[in-house]
């Protein structure tokens, strides 16, 4: 996979605000595939945001740094607000407190 893109911070703002969830991940990172898999278990739709297959992921990561305190992945978002990585998110879940977050996206079944 070749990064072609450049990620605007404004745009990812936008993303930030007008989706329930967001992961700020990279495509081979293994905590990233298990905040993903947390969100797809539980059926909640999500939007990820692949920092490797941008051309200035590395750079975004230092303003999600600035952002959050942190540059690791995944930095996971619900309703606007950071809270966390895969390990807080999957601690959330734990304590039954991450469902509750995130209900604004939680999919339709049929």
């Amino acid at each position: 996979m070749r990064a072609r893109k450049y990620l605007g911070f404004s745009s990812s703002k936008e993303t930030i605000s007008d989706n329930c969830v967001v992961i700020f991940s990279k495509t081979t990172c293994g905590y990233c595939k298990m905040a993903k898999k947390l969100f797809q278990d539980m059926n909640v739709n999500y939007t990820a945001i692949e920092l490797d297959m941008y051309e200035n992921g590395s750079q975004f990561q230092d303003i999600l740094h600035q952002m959050t305190g942190g540059r690791t992945v995944p930095r996971v978002f619900i309703n606007g607000a950071f809270i966390g990585g895969a390990t807080d998110t999957q601690k959330l879940h734990q304590e039954g407190k991450l469902l509750p977050l995130g209900t604004v996206g939680v999919m339709q079944t049929q």
